[in-house]
């Protein structure tokens, strides 16, 4: 009977180890496929910015390939992550709404129009992984290009130095964003982590952040404005490329 029983046990631990690693395959598999649809998007947005059609016109396509592939493997099984959670259908709604969109705004002729509604894309998919506890590194590059909007405010050719909240709103605002830089870094797969693109982007900003003190300290309005235009140029590559 004891023999039978360790034997039941160490069958329902099998059983239950699997049933969590399909669980976590699931939402593996998931985060990957979003991935995949968001690269076509970050291109597809950043060839919008640039005024290449074409090739926008190619990534969107992609883009609305890879995402009809995404719902016809999670649309009717969604990964256990997401279980009761009301935001899932919502997103997935209007997310293939937005698509629609974005693909008649674009044959239209209103290129401001598909960038708002791939945008709202973006923003879809970090609400709802954000909802499920969710952090990928796009979310976390998302969320480094809120603050550095925050800090470019300061990119002011006219800044009153002699204010001490301006000083300490560009310190402390350096500081998060350096905090929010090395959380991306981490959060990074590794191979992702040591590409010479990742690390020439993550390691420049970090450079720059490094001579913020530097400006404030001396008042050095011209220093400021290079390094925030550096750090806007880098956090743009970020985005396109990891947001």
């Amino acid at each position: 009977m004891l023999a039978f029983l360790a034997r039941a046990a160490v069958l329902g631990l099998t059983l239950f180890a699997g049933v969590q690693a399909s669980r976590a395959g699931e939402l593996a598999d998931f985060n990957a496929a979003v991935e995949k649809a968001s690269a076509h998007n970050r291109v597809a947005l950043g060839y919008l910015r640039t005024g290449n059609t074409d090739l926008a016109s190619l990534e969107i396509d992609r883009l609305r390939a890879a995402w009809a592939i995404l719902t016809q493997r999670f649309a009717g099984k969604r990964p256990d992550a997401f279980d009761g959670n009301p935001l899932y259908a919502t997103v997935m709604t209007d997310i293939a709404g937005r698509l629609a969109a974005a693909d008649m705004s674009f044959k239209s002729g209103q290129p401001d129009a598909t960038r708002q509604s791939l945008d709202a894309i973006r923003d879809n998919l970090y609400r709802l992984r954000q909802s499920a506890g969710i952090v990928v590194l796009a979310d976390c590059v998302h969320d480094a290009d809120t603050v550095m909007d925050a800090l470019m405010v300061y990119n002011d050719r006219a800044l009153d130095w002699t204010n001490s909240a301006t000083r300490f709103g560009i310190a402390s605002k350096a500081s998060i964003y350096g905090y929010i830089l090395d959380r991306c870094d981490a959060i990074a797969i590794e191979p992702v982590r040591k590409s010479p693109e990742f690390r020439r982007l993550v390691d420049g900003a970090k450079a720059g952040l490094a001579l913020i003190p530097k400006a404030v300290a001396t008042r050095d309005t011209d220093l400021l404005h290079r390094v925030l235009i550096e750090l806007r140029s880098f956090e743009n590559l970020l985005a396109f490329r990891f947001g």
